[in-house]
């Protein structure tokens, strides 16, 4: 399963640019800072990621301010050249900065497969 779910601040937002099919289309960075257990140990992670939002979802990221946090869900796709990754966004809850304990499993070492971001409480656009 290719999904994925991060939260992450707004850093940078190009304009509203169009698909050949006529989709709206906005690129993005996102960056992403916290502390995660590995093997035990507790690891500092740091890190800025090219997303994109087509479609409906570039309403949702339009409306973000630069700055502003949110729960991003959604997939990861190479580059039409095949040297580097894409996030592409297709869910946003603008202002959270995590999942809500309830949706977190017993033992957050490993999430579950079956965890979705539609577990989150989503804001109607």
């Amino acid at each position: 399963m290719n999904r994925m779910v991060l939260s992450a601040q707004l850093l940078e937002r190009g304009a509203v640019r169009y698909t050949p099919a006529g989709l709206p289309a906005i690129d993005c960075r996102l960056q992403h800072e916290s502390t995660v257990t590995e093997d035990g140990q507790p690891r500092r992670v740091s890190l800025e990621i090219k997303a994109l939002a087509i479609g409906a979802m570039s309403r949702p990221l339009g409306a973000l301010m630069l700055g502003q946090t949110g729960l991003f869900g959604g997939f990861l796709a190479s580059t039409r050249n095949g040297r580097g990754l894409w996030f592409h966004i297709t869910e946003l809850t603008p202002g959270a900065l995590a999942l809500p304990a309830q949706a977190l499993p017993p033992s957050s070492e490993s999430p579950p497969s079956d965890l979705r971001l539609s577990q989150v409480p989503a804001k109607k656009y």
